[in-house]
């Protein structure tokens, strides 16, 4: 009979979970917690105590947590939300007539917040707030953007004057990288870019009985335009995001701050290497895109077209125009130099988790490319008002 009743208690459902708020003195709250705090019991919702917090001025909170059967995970949710709620309003909370269990595992939810945007809201803002908040983001970016260069700016100053802490041996590794071993992948897209623009301009040409002139299209292409950008494009998926990769992951293994503390100057330091280097080797890729490039629509013209190779040399050379090389090369160092900017900005920016090193590579990828396309655009407008 005993074991029966015994097995009926056990199976019996749990008490559901109560709280009590009440007012012991004019500006003190204290909430009382009754039941099975558990998740396979009714619960009530934080609302029913943050609902009361606006009847009158509160200034201190406690916990009464001797009606209190069993808890699991639930009651936390519960309580984290009071608690935030009651901070929030500038009152002083009392923790200490919760369990000992209770009070650790809340410690450890202050201790590690909630990952910004983890949490989708039911609610969805209006179109018009969260334009507004997309255009303070936007400009607050804008801004660090320009403080970022005036203090590359600076950094070079005091390089001119030889006054910056900036390492020659790192200065030559980046040449290094961004020149020599660039060139496999430059030699292929430039390569890929020349043959292409042979074949779109031999169908058009061929109508006209002028596929001749197949060699002025590829030299003009490949000198003003496609040489340099897609040089830029091709860097600033290879080293502008490594440069964020690398400035992030010094950014999260705290080197970055090491520097800061040992009186070392991390723009002079670590940025203004990285920028010198790929400045200095991206008219150099630009000048080899071009000739390889030519070199590709030569393939085309000749093995495809039924051109002599002396002829298609002779009409490249004839018809090659300085101006059109000079352009092509100012576009490389002014791509260089976005590039630079935005890999080692974004790196600099990288918050303090392994997710956040990938997430800058990316944003330096997708920025460098905007600023790329942006600047392109404003030279054919300066060239276009020039009348080059």
């Amino acid at each position: 009979m005993e074991a029966a009743r015994s097995d009926a208690a056990e199976a019996s459902p749990p008490t559901p979970a109560r709280v009590e708020v009440v007012r012991p003195e004019p500006d003190a709250l204290e909430i009382r917690l009754f039941g099975a705090w558990v998740l396979q019991a009714a619960r009530p919702s934080p609302a029913e105590v943050t609902g009361k917090l606006g009847k009158g001025a509160v200034r201190r909170a406690r916990f009464d947590a001797r009606g209190l059967e069993s808890w699991d995970s639930a009651i936390l949710t519960f309580l984290s939300a009071v608690v935030d709620r009651l901070r929030e309003l500038s009152v002083e909370v009392d923790l200490s007539g919760l369990p000992p269990g209770v009070q650790r595992l809340l410690a450890l939810v202050e201790a590690v917040p909630e990952k910004k945007g983890a949490r989708v809201s039911d609610a969805r803002e209006p179109w018009l707030a969260r334009l507004g908040a997309a255009t303070i983001e936007t400009w607050k970016g804008f801004k660090e953007f320009v403080r970022f260069i005036g203090e590359v700016t600076v950094a070079l100053g005091e390089a001119m004057r030889l006054r910056a802490r900036i390492p020659l041996a790192d200065v030559w590794l980046f040449v290094q990288n961004t020149g020599a071993e660039a060139l496999p992948i430059v030699t292929l897209i430039s390569f890929l870019v020349g043959l292409i623009l042979a074949f779109v301009g031999a169908v058009q040409l061929q109508q006209f009985g002028a596929t001749i002139y197949v060699a002025n299209l590829v030299q003009i292409g490949m000198a003003r335009e496609m040489g340099a950008i897609m040089t830029g494009i091709i860097m600033a998926g290879r080293t502008g995001a490594a440069f964020a990769a690398q400035l992030g992951t010094m950014r999260v293994t705290e080197e970055i701050d090491a520097l800061t503390t040992l009186g070392i100057k991390p723009v002079e330091y670590l940025v203004l290497p990285r920028i010198l280097a790929l400045s200095a080797m991206m008219p150099l890729l630009c000048i080899y895109s071009d000739v390889v490039g030519i070199v590709g629509g030569g393939v085309v013209g000749v093995g495809m077209l039924d051109q002599n190779l002396s002829q298609y040399v002779q009409q490249t050379l004839y018809y090659a125009n300085t101006t059109q090389f000079v352009i092509g090369i100012s576009k490389s160092f002014i791509f260089g130099i976005l590039i630079a900017l935005s890999g080692c900005l974004r790196g600099m920016q990288c918050g303090s988790s392994a997710s956040a090193v990938g997430d800058a590579a990316t944003s330096a990828v997708v920025t460098s490319i905007v600023l790329i396309v942006v600047a392109d655009g404003f030279f054919a407008v300066l060239c276009n008002a020039l009348y080059i």
